[in-house]
């Protein structure tokens, strides 16, 4: 759950950025069929089978419009809800209620999405001790809503930005000269607090990154016996990450692995939606 700064400073901007993209000056049809105020409530659907992760910022929605807007909720991010189920009952003046309902629904849709999703993942790395981890192929200006949906469904989130870690890339790498140019480069300049995590795609560079002593060596678009044999090389003389394209239907080929993380960014950019809708809108 967002604590209230988190929404006030973080969360609210983006709402209102997305808010004010559906409403550029009124909502022409909620103000055509309801020309004064008048009290309405409406239920929150479900209509397949996840896991539901952002009330609160359905919720933060019609609060952000009017904050006399009530919404009764049947239940909370993480549980596991049903084709049919009633989630929430909203209650407030009807042209809130319309002029909300999309932008409102599509945060819940897509983080319900992104949290039933990787739950599905995370439950294939249940009995590991392996990590299952985001990254940052999340959707423009909804970063904080997607990676706070991974931690709903069973995720861990990897750095938040650019500006979290040090994550040394195969351009950076490039840029450098070598692998082991950009580590020394990177723990000359960054904080002693922070970890170096360096991405290989060969096992040349493998040896490079231990040499170097990278915190976090990342194994990148390997084949399953290159990691094996990676393994081998870092030998635990560093945490171990692997990444490239993992998705549910393939990470099953690492799960016997023992590496400390696994990062997907199929976790956010691959999720479809979950299916909910705001039916039966009556005046009270």
């Amino acid at each position: 759950m967002f604590d209230e700064a988190t929404l006030k400073l973080n969360a609210d901007p983006l709402i209102l950025s997305a808010l004010r993209e559906d409403v550029t000056s009124e909502d022409v049809s909620a103000n055509a069929i309801m020309r004064e105020n008048q009290i309405g409530e409406a239920e929150l659907i479900c209509k397949e089978d996840g896991v539901i992760c952002g009330m609160q910022i359905f919720e933060r929605v019609f609060k952000l419009l009017d904050e006399k807007t009530e919404i009764e909720f049947f239940v909370r991010d993480g549980e596991i809800v049903k084709n049919g189920q009633l989630l929430a009952k909203v209650r407030g003046e009807i042209r809130t209620i319309l002029c909300g309902e999309r932008t409102a629904l599509n945060y819940l849709q897509r983080m319900s999405g992104v949290a039933t999703y990787t739950k599905s993942v995370a439950k294939l790395l249940e009995g590991t001790k392996t990590t299952l981890l985001d990254t940052r192929k999340t959707t423009p200006n909804n970063r904080l809503f997607e990676k706070y949906s991974v931690r709903i469904g069973g995720g861990k989130n990897h750095r938040y930005n650019l500006s979290d870690g040090v994550l040394l890339k195969d351009n950076h790498i490039g840029a450098a000269g070598s692998v082991t140019e950009a580590i020394r480069m990177a723990k000359e300049y960054a904080p002693f607090v922070r970890k170096i995590e360096v991405e290989v795609e060969t096992l040349d560079m493998v040896r490079e990154a231990v040499e170097a002593k990278a915190d976090i060596i990342m194994l990148d678009n390997m084949t399953t016996d290159e990691i094996k044999e990676a393994i081998k090389i870092i030998d635990g003389k560093a945490e171990i990450e692997v990444s490239g394209n993992v998705t549910r239907e393939n990470i099953e080929r690492l799960t016997s692995l023992g590496v400390d993380y696994i990062s997907s960014g199929a976790l956010t950019h691959s999720a479809p939606i979950l299916d909910v809708s705001l039916k039966n809108l009556h005046v009270v």
